[in-house]
């Protein structure tokens, strides 16, 4: 009872610190109370803090502003703090080593724009190009993680990662955008000295940041929070999103192989054919058929959660079954839950049935529809989501309405 007492004093003494901080409270001051009130702090306990932080009022994007802030806070204690060394194959494993070689791109990139004179221009120039292009590979790491690793805590009540942290994930992806349009502007060395200031440390510091919150809290406290079978779904969603500057090992490979191999014969027993006022259809050729089809599709029930995805092999943009029974906003970077929202309140209140976007995306032209979807009484059942690579659509002229010899 008394050591239960003693943490939820403890609690209570880091949240003061914290609010006060937002406050005003400066970094030198909050660290010396944080020392002498709290001492040393898990990372579940610095989860746990956030969450209840966002339960009380307190906007995500508020404390996404001062996470970095929070983090050298902590720093102390939680380098203190012994982790469990995991097992090659298992997912934080996989982070970690991806990490390691993050660090390794942030050192040569350093030392690249340190030693700028002993080459002329042009070639420097290519040479950080090259190295930043390589840096854009963290995109894959952090998908993982706000694809995975995010909708597992939030199914075991923390919401925090993928409100707070995804933003500080887009922060980086925008430093790095900014990074390479800006070095494709440079006209000499002269110039050079203000972008490293302006450009280069501010990308270079936020990936540092993000590895350290990555393995001092997001990951500690994964491994607390998560039991094996979740891990083993995220290791098998893990294989569709891919791995970057690592080799998966190869007991990995033979674990999802084992549980493809599970899930496709439990399917294959199965032979339920659906009556449709249309016709009738098996379960077993209906998955083929709607993976077949030359849209991704996307279904959210009336209740906003994620019902269906199509998977035919060559998605536009990433789906993982960790997704099903997620709420559609949490699927959602922050910074565009409001059009979320204003197109599903939209729907519901039967003010509009379809929306639609067209966006480039990796030199592709891609067309995104919104439908309501309603039964013959016009009640909202959900919203689809039907997205195609028009590209090739836009490009076609004039009529074909024969084989010929390429066919």
């Amino acid at each position: 009872m008394a050591e239960a007492s003693s943490r939820e004093q403890k609690k209570a003494r880091l949240k003061d610190i914290i609010l006060k901080l937002h406050e005003g409270l400066s970094v030198s001051e909050a660290k010396a109370r944080f020392e002498r009130e709290v001492g040393n702090i898990s990372s579940s306990e610095i989860a746990e803090l956030e969450q209840s932080l966002i339960s009380e009022g307190l906007s995500p994007e508020e404390i996404k502003k001062f996470c970095n802030v929070h983090a050298l806070i902590f720093q102390s204690a939680l380098e203190k703090a012994a982790v469990e060394e995991t097992s090659p194959a298992h997912p934080v494993h996989l982070f970690k080593s991806e990490n390691r070689e993050i660090e390794k791109l942030l050192d040569g990139l350093e030392k690249t724009f340190e030693k700028r004179e002993e080459a002329a221009f042009p070639d420097f120039k290519k040479q950080l190009k090259d190295r930043l292009l390589e840096l854009r590979g963290i995109e894959t790491h952090y998908e993982r993680k706000e694809q995975l690793l995010f909708p597992f805590l939030e199914k075991k009540g923390f919401m925090g990662p993928s409100k707070v942290m995804w933003g500080k994930d887009n922060e980086i992806r925008d430093l790095l955008k900014v990074a390479l349009a800006k070095l494709d502007a440079l006209q000499g060395f002269e110039e050079f000295s203000g972008y490293i200031e302006k450009t280069l440390n501010p990308l270079v510091d936020e990936v540092r940041g993000m590895i350290f919150k990555e393995e001092n809290i997001l990951f500690p406290t994964s491994l607390e929070k998560l039991d094996t079978a979740d891990w083993v779904s995220i290791l098998q969603e893990s294989d569709g999103i891919g791995y970057v500057f690592i080799e998966k090992p190869a007991e990995t490979s033979q674990l999802i192989r084992h549980l493809e191999e599970s899930i496709f014969e439990e399917a294959a027993v199965r032979d339920e054919a659906i009556n449709l006022p249309t016709g009738t259809i098996k379960l077993a050729e209906l998955l083929p058929l709607l993976d077949t089809i030359p849209v991704d599709i996307t279904f959210v029930d009336a209740e906003d959660t994620v019902r269906y995805f199509s998977n035919g092999g060559k998605r536009i943009f990433l789906r993982t079954r960790a997704i099903l029974g997620r709420k559609v906003q949490n699927c959602h970077p922050p910074q565009s839950v409001d059009v979320v929202e204003k197109i599903l309140a939209a729907f519901k209140e039967g003010k509009r049935d379809s929306y639609e976007f067209w966006i480039n995306f990796h030199d592709r032209l891609i067309y995104i529809r919104y439908f309501a979807v309603r039964d013959r009484q016009r009640h909202y059942l959900g919203t689809l989501e039907v997205t195609q690579d028009v590209t090739p659509i836009k490009q076609l002229e004039g009529e074909r309405r024969l084989l010929d010899e390429r066919d």
